[in-house]
């Protein structure tokens, strides 16, 4: 059944009026329009408390006021029995009135409060008549009034009190919230709190709903288990991320706070009360302290200097750890006053006096004394202390460091000693010069005698080789029992004569192709045990004596085996064949000062090798002249005076020097000193002769020399080797490409024409990779011999050479490209090598960058160990050239770091130092010395396989 429920109201005779939430008039019956003397089309749409004015601080309007709060705030209707409210009427006048009023809501679908019923009773004659009661009125009706009254006046108070506490909590510093039920709904929030989490909708929503991102910091879990517990937690410098904007990032912040279980009547947990503060600035303050403090610690105990800090009064307070390390005593026994007991006695009085100074001046405090080390010395220091004030001028503090100045007191001191003997320095100066001219006159003396040795050995070398090959083939197709053997025989000892002399000549003047590698020169020389005895003969003792873990050197086999045969041959026949010998093997360390006057030498790690005689020595005006070519003492015919002269271009050339002491009557000591090697050292390696043997590939033969040419062909046709020839490179390289059916291309070196030998080589093996390659030559200093060396990687034979020595070196370069994969070889020469370079020094890293894309490779540069580390984790690198010496760590720490991570990677150290330690632990590293250029670096990186030779080359 439908009613008309404004018809019903329009018919009641209580006033009814219908208020919006902006307290508008909607709709009024004509009850009140007639009782407030109003006209419907003029009251509708008002405010009602500004049609009916009263002042909020009075008694009606907040009494009215408040029943509106209380309905929108509870949906529940409110009740004012009694409450005075003035009614101006049509004519303007006021009039004080009595009412008694119920505001009843009405709510929408979602329960919200949408409009306020209000209906009011005009009480005013009945509250006027219980004013002015006498003995007839109503003794009831005016005690139901007074109570009323009474009612009204205590909700007003109970309203002015909430109001009071509403405005407490709204403007209160620290935040306020209510959760109510198990889901710990919003009841209410203050300020505080919506500026904390952001101007959300809050009120009547659980936490999670309302403040998801909260969800997983365990604030939820804790707001269960206080109101499962009843017991309040609290919690300082909590961490909390809040989402303050809908589109906005989440934000850190920190708070205190506590749960406060909310109890009712029964002692029942109905909700939670949540207070707390926002701490973040405090909080985040304290992190930027704590962060600079702990950048201040860290710059501090990492500056290579000492640094302290002192109070006002010039107490110390802190100390670095550097100068704890750098004392040696216990932390913290050096604060406040105890800091002269590690200054040096002499220096303790005036750094004291100094100090109390600049602590009564408020000056810059700087003075100059020494410190005890750990180890008991004293080095000079310079100490300087800046005051620190604050903006009033008041002194704070002091910042102090102490500076080590002791090689430039050291410096000062030797500058005024040297200054005090200039005149014999002058002098010693000069006998150096004079030292320095005679071994600049006995190079020039070489160098014309190698350049001369160096014009005719390759022509000399060829006629050797014709003859050697020739005589071979001659000797096969005669009888052995011919007597023209003896004659063949004796023609083949003149060329081994010849090719001996010529191999000296080479030798002294620096200019022999050695191939340096790793031996141990103890094995070396024992290997050769049975030469030495029978070339010194029966009269001679040797003794060998050589120290536990000798270092291996880094020398050619068959060139250090003849120096020391030379060395013993002489000693030999010092002693006239009679008596005992001694050789002597050690390792040595030579620093700069060790090696003055040698500037051909590079501190470091070498082997020694000394042997000792006991012969008549050698007279003094002798001596100076020993190692001077075709000097000699022996009778005519009996010595060539190349012997001393071989030894010492040899150790010239392999890095290394010979010197001689000698007493007439006592004997001779002669010195062979030789690098050591960085890897350890290889097998000797001596090929048996039951193992010399031919085979049937195809060898291509390039020789410019027709008669070598056809006498080498012979040579390997007689081994079994199918042989194919050309007269120049250019002929080669056309033979090559209308027929690359061949399996070994043998060459000579210094050939006529535009071509040299090197480029046909090179241009055939980047057409195929996997080509064996062997060289041969009568002299190269400057195609395939860098320094003296022969590159690292190339087969080479040196003209002349003999049959079994050609099968051995073509067996040799066949077998060293059979055991290298292919692909490997192809991944060599094709891909592009991208090296990690870590040079902290600035130009010189910027010069190895050069060397190193001047090599073809693809470069990458760090400054220190940790850059290094981070970029190989980012990126992929074929090698690392690393410097030792790094401002962070070692290089050789970063090595095996890398190492670790990267077993395969080649690892090449630059160093000063004579041997790097980690590079023979580690493995698959080589080491180059600083100073050292584009050539060494070559070499480094083609025998870590990082290039092929051939690209290592192109790069000299």
């Amino acid at each position: 059944m439908n009613h008309d429920f404004e018809k019903i109201l329009q018919a009641a005779p209580s006033s009814f009026v219908l208020l919006d939430k902006d307290l508008r008039v909607v709709w009024a019956n004509n009850a009140y329009l007639a009782v407030t003397d109003r006209q419907a089309d003029k009251l509708f749409g008002k405010i009602l408390t500004e049609e009916f004015p009263s002042d909020p601080d009075s008694e009606s309007g907040r009494m009215l006021r408040g029943s509106f709060e209380r309905v929108f705030r509870d949906g529940i209707a409110d009740h004012l029995p009694v409450i005075p409210y003035p009614i101006s009427g049509a004519d303007g006048e006021s009039e004080d009135r009595y009412w008694s009023a119920t505001h009843t809501p009405i709510l929408d679908a979602d329960g919200e409060v949408e409009f306020i019923l209000q209906h009011t009773q005009d009480i005013t004659e009945i509250y006027a008549a219980e004013a002015h009661a006498d003995g007839n009125a109503s003794i009831a009706q005016a005690d139901v009034l007074r109570r009323a009254h009474q009612v009204a006046q205590q909700n007003l108070e109970l309203d002015s009190s909430i109001n009071f506490f509403k405005m407490i909590f709204e403007q209160a510093p620290n935040f306020m919230v209510t959760l109510m039920g198990p889901n710990h709904v919003f009841r209410t929030a203050n300020a505080a709190y919506m500026q904390l989490v952001g101007q959300r909708d809050l009120i009547g929503r659980p936490l999670c709903d309302a403040v998801p991102e909260v969800a997983g910091q365990g604030f939820i879990e804790m707001l269960d288990e206080v109101y499962r517990s009843g017991k309040a937690v609290t919690q300082l410098g909590a961490e909390a991320w809040l989402q303050r904007s809908p589109d906005g990032p989440q934000e850190r912040v920190f708070v205190d706070f506590v749960f406060q279980p909310l109890d009712n009547m029964h002692g029942d947990t109905i909700g939670i009360m949540v207070q707390g503060h926002d701490v973040t600035a405090q909080k985040m303050a304290e992190i930027h302290l704590r962060e600079a403090e702990e950048r201040f610690r860290t710059m501090a105990h990492t500056m290579p200097v000492h640094a302290w800090t002192a109070t006002a009064d010039g107490n110390l307070d802190w100390i670095s750890e550097q100068l704890y390390a750098y004392s040696g005593v216990e932390k913290g026994s050096l604060l406040e006053n105890a800091w002269p007991d590690v200054v040096h006695p002499d220096d303790r009085a005036v750094s004291m006096a100094t100090w109390a100074n600049a602590i009564k001046t408020e000056t810059v405090y700087e003075t100059e004394f020494r410190l005890r080390r750990e180890d008991g010395s004293y080095r000079w220091h310079l100490v300087r202390a800046a005051p620190i004030k604050d903006d009033q001028g008041n002194l704070l503090r002091w910042v102090g460091t102490n500076s080590d100045i002791h090689e430039q007191k050291e410096l000062a001191r030797q500058l005024a000693e040297l200054n005090s003997t200039l005149e014999e320095r002058v002098e010693k100066r000069n006998r150096e010069l004079e030292e320095l001219h005679d071994r600049l006159a006995q190079s020039q003396r070489v160098e014309a005698v190698g350049n001369l040795a160096g014009g005719i050995a390759h022509d000399f070398n060829n006629l050797l080789q014709v003859m050697t090959g020739s005589l071979t083939m001659a000797a096969r197709e005669i009888p052995k029992d011919a007597p023209v053997n003896r004659r063949i025989d004796a023609a083949m000892r003149a060329v081994e004569r010849g090719a001996s002399l010529s191999s000296q000549l080479l030798a002294f003047s620096r200019r022999q192709p050695l191939q340096p590698r790793s031996i141990d020169l103890c094995d070396l020389l024992t290997d050769i045990d049975d030469i030495i005895r029978s070339a010194l003969g029966e009269g001679m003792e040797v003794e060998l004596d050589a120290v536990e873990a000798l270092w291996p050197a880094y020398v050619d086999a068959a060139s250090t085996q003849n120096a020391v045969l030379n060395l013993l041959i002489n000693a030999r026949d010092a002693m006239e064949g009679r008596g005992k010998l001694k050789i002597a093997i050690a390792n040595r360390h030579f620093g700069p000062e060790d090696l003055l006057g040698e500037p051909d030498m590079v501190t470091g790690d070498y082997v020694e090798v000394k042997v000792i005689d006991h012969g008549p020595g050698i007279p003094a005006e002798t001596l100076p002249k020993v190692f001077d070519p075709f000097f000699t003492t022996k009778p005519v015919g009996k010595g060539t005076g190349l012997g001393l002269s071989t030894v010492y271009g040899f150790a010239r050339q392999s890095g290394g020097r010979v010197t001689i002491n000698s007493r007439p009557g006592v004997g001779t000591s002669v010195v062979l000193l030789l690098p050591r090697a960085q890897s350890a050292a290889e097998p000797v390696r001596w090929h048996d002769p039951s193992d010399i043997a031919g085979g049937t590939e195809t060898v291509l033969l390039v020789e410019d020399d027709a008669e070598v040419r056809d006498a080498t062909a012979a040579l390997l046709s007689d081994l079994g080797y199918q042989v194919r020839t050309a007269e120049d490179p250019t002929a080669a390289l056309k033979t090559a490409r209308q027929d690359p059916d061949f399996d070994l291309l043998v060459s000579d070196v210094v050939m006529p024409g535009e071509l040299s030998s090197r480029d046909m080589a090179e241009t055939l093996q980047a057409e195929r990779p996997d080509l064996p390659i062997l060289f041969i030559s009568g002299y190269s200093r400057d195609s395939i011999v860098r320094d003296g060396k022969v590159d690292a990687g190339v087969q080479f034979l040196a003209k002349p050479f003999t049959k079994d020595a050609l099968a051995i070196k073509v067996r040799d370069a066949l077998s060293s490209v059979q055991a290298t994969a292919p692909e490997q070889a192809k991944d060599i020469s094709d891909r592009p090598c991208h090296v990690l370079l870590c040079e902290d020094d600035a130009l010189i890293r910027l010069d190895l960058a050069d060397i190193l894309d001047g090599l073809g490779t693809e470069v990458t540069e760090t400054a220190s160990g940790q850059e290094t580390l981070d970029k190989l984790q980012t990126g992929h690198y074929d090698a690392l050239l690393i410097d030792v010496g790094l401002p962070d760590m070692s290089g050789e720490e970063v090595a095996t770091r890398v190492r670790q991570q990267h077993p395969d990677m080649p690892i090449i150290f630059a160093t000063g130092q004579a041997n790097v330690p980690a590079a023979e632990t580690l493995g698959h590293c080589a080491v180059v010395q600083k100073p050292f250029g584009d050539r060494d670096l070559a070499r480094a990186l083609a025998r870590l396989g990082i290039l092929s030779h051939a690209d290592a080359a192109s790069g000299f």
